[in-house]
């Protein structure tokens, strides 16, 4: 064999062996979580309540990022153009499966440009009335809106709010009107005033003003009761046959390794199952819900088309 064949194959391992130790040891950097909602909201809670234990695990710190706008287009778009080795890490839930039915178009494809990663909660609302309002069960509210009609409350068309003031119009059969709000502020304030009769609020953005004694509970719209309100049924206990929720969990772009998107699959489902992560989630009035990624593809694809039928039933557009 000539000299030179002999001194190639002697240095093949030499030069293999640091190939394979790059592609061990992601993340090589710091990593990045893009967060296309609001800091200090339930999307913006759970990333960050994630990226710490999910970063001393990979051994690389993750920082939030809050790209705003457009009904989470703005940075779901960003993060689907942005770096496909899985150092960029998206924070999604319901929006990424509605808003292809809200939107005329999207500056990405939710169906291509996304592998999920891992689920990491599901977000219940709770149905609030006035003090003032003469009901206090879900049943004597649907008496009530039968006979004098009634008004919903959310923070804006499309919004988890609005899908499940929606479905429950559409589960009970009633009229009820929707009236969009900008902020969280003024929609509790009115129907704490009694201008707007009830609202599906996110339980964090309630629980001060159920447990003050500003506003009643009548219910929660997860398949279970939450630990923070224990004494308030679910809608289906009180005799509404529907689950509404919003839920949350993260994804990568489809062109990143598999070998990478299964670390960080086991670094998210590690997070949320540690005790103190889990207790910090469900004292907000979340659920976890620590689903590998092929699991919760089969939850996205059913909230597509679950969702859907609601948003085109009820003629939903974003704002």
């Amino acid at each position: 064999m000539p000299l030179l064949s002999r001194r190639s194959l002697l240095a093949a391992p030499a030069l293999l062996a640091p190939i394979s130790a790059r592609a061990q040891a992601f993340p090589e950097r710091p990593m990045r979580m893009i967060v296309p909602f609001p800091p200090g909201g339930a999307a913006d809670f759970l990333g960050r309540v994630a990226a710490e234990p999910m970063g001393r695990s990979l051994g690389q710190p993750i920082a939030i990022e809050n790209r705003t706008g457009a009904g989470g287009n703005i940075g779901t778009a960003v993060a689907a153009q942005g770096e496909k080795d899985g150092h960029a890490i998206l924070l999604n839930g319901l929006p990424l499966a509605v808003n292809r039915f809200l939107f005329p178009s999207l500056p990405y494809d939710p169906d291509q440009d996304f592998t999920p990663v891992a689920m990491l909660a599901v977000v219940p609302n709770i149905m609030v009335v006035s003090n003032d309002l003469p009901v206090k069960t879900v049943q004597e509210f649907i008496a009530l809106a039968r006979s004098k009609g009634a008004n919903y409350a959310s923070i804006g068309n499309g919004t988890s709010l609005h899908l499940a003031g929606a479905q429950f119009t559409l589960a009970t059969g009633l009229n009820l009107t929707h009236v969009p709000y900008r902020e969280t502020a003024a929609a509790n304030s009115d129907v704490m005033g009694g201008r707007v009769e009830v609202m599906f609020q996110t339980i964090s953005a309630a629980a001060g003003l159920v447990k003050g004694g500003r506003m009643k509970a009548l219910a929660v719209t997860s398949a279970e009761r939450v630990p923070a309100f224990p004494e308030v049924p679910t809608l289906k206990e009180s005799g509404v046959d529907l689950v509404s929720v919003g839920w949350f969990g993260l994804f990568v772009p489809r062109a990143v390794p598999a070998e990478r998107v299964a670390k960080l699959e086991a670094s998210a489902i590690a997070a949320v199952n540690d005790p103190a992560v889990h207790a910090r989630i469900t004292e907000t009035g979340s659920l976890p819900r620590p689903l590998p990624g092929t699991e919760f593809g089969r939850f996205i694809a059913e909230e597509v088309t679950r969702m859907g039928a609601t948003i085109r039933a009820a003629g939903i557009r974003a704002d």
